[in-house]
């Protein structure tokens, strides 16, 4: 038995791996597989490293909390181009989309590790000093049940402990559902600073050694999340079912309209310019000390698998 676990299971952009998963897909394959359930961005690098999961989907780089420098793990495919995070602001809020200089001032709540990374990352290249510009990062209210993570962004507006949130398309979702949030930045579709859309993109990560070992099942992986993106893009209300077993529903009622919106990035290619990408953004916030090479990052002999989810 092979387990999958994702970073957030209510990210649109890794829902292509939890609905290959759900959709039978990996089984077509032959892959006896099950989803693991629990909260993947906490320990999904460890656990992967261990044995404990064989597949992980998730942020390109979040392997690397792991496997430093990429070193034992190579990436299997895109689950979805580009960067995907997301900066809410206040409806209330006087303030143009895109706007950067507008979040001098702001307190922006964030998940810590990779996405605070990511948020003072974009600041930084947006010419923005968080002292000398008196913004205030907090964390996100705490919650113990992994099925509502999803809403804390929404908790820090409520609670007054935040002026903007940034997270995955689901979150902002909530937010404007509840008109209390608006969207202030897409990174996947050109908001931020130039280049803030190649920062990351999320990605199905695997072992060298599964790879090496098992090359049969690493290929069906490929497969299994080629087939779940054409058969999202194809039909994008199959997703609601998968929420309605997983999410709340609230969340569940949801997914299906945030996976046809990003549909069109649905593509397992992992390009030049995408690892191009990924290795400024690691190099610049220190995870890593030296780029790393395309073929030692990425699983290059499945690209022919690619093909089945063409570019939009």
């Amino acid at each position: 038995m092979f387990r999958l676990a994702v970073a957030d299971l209510d990210s649109p952009s890794y829902f292509v791996a939890t609905a290959a998963v759900e959709l039978g897909f990996f089984k077509e394959e032959g892959i006896d597989i099950e989803l693991d359930r629990a909260y993947g961005a906490l320990n999904g690098p460890e656990r992967l490293r261990d044995g404990d999961v064989h597949f992980l989907g998730g942020p390109a780089y979040m392997a690397t909390r792991a496997f430093p420098g990429w070193n034992g793990a190579r990436l299997l495919c895109a689950l979805a181009r580009y960067s995907y995070w997301f900066l809410a602001v206040r409806a209330d809020l006087d303030v143009k989309r895109g706007d950067l200089a507008a979040l001098k001032g702001l307190r922006i709540s964030s998940s810590t590790a990779f996405p605070e990374t990511g948020l003072r990352h974009l600041l930084r290249e947006a010419g923005i000093d968080v002292e000398r510009d008196r913004v205030a990062i907090v964390p996100l209210p705490a919650t113990t049940d992994a099925h509502l993570k999803y809403r804390v962004g929404v908790e820090a507006l409520e609670q007054n402990i935040a002026d903007a949130y940034w997270g995955n398309g689901m979150r902002l979702a909530i937010g404007e559902k509840l008109g209390l949030a608006k969207l202030h930045l897409d990174l996947r579709r050109g908001d931020g600073p130039p280049g803030a859309r190649f920062y990351n993109f999320a990605a199905l990560t695997a072992t060298a050694r599964l790879i090496e070992e098992q090359p049969e099942v690493a290929a069906g992986a490929v497969r299994a999340i080629v087939k779940a993106q054409a058969a999202l893009k194809a039909h994008p209300s199959r997703a609601t079912a998968i929420g309605e077993r997983l999410f709340a529903p609230e969340a569940a009622s949801l997914i299906a309209g945030l996976v046809a919106r990003d549909a069109p990035f649905y593509d397992a290619t992992i390009s030049a310019e995408a690892v191009d990408g990924i290795n400024k953004f690691a190099l610049a916030v220190g995870m890593l000390s030296r780029p790393i090479s395309y073929d030692r990052l990425v699983a290059a002999q499945f690209r022919d698998l690619w093909r089945g989810s063409a570019p939009a």
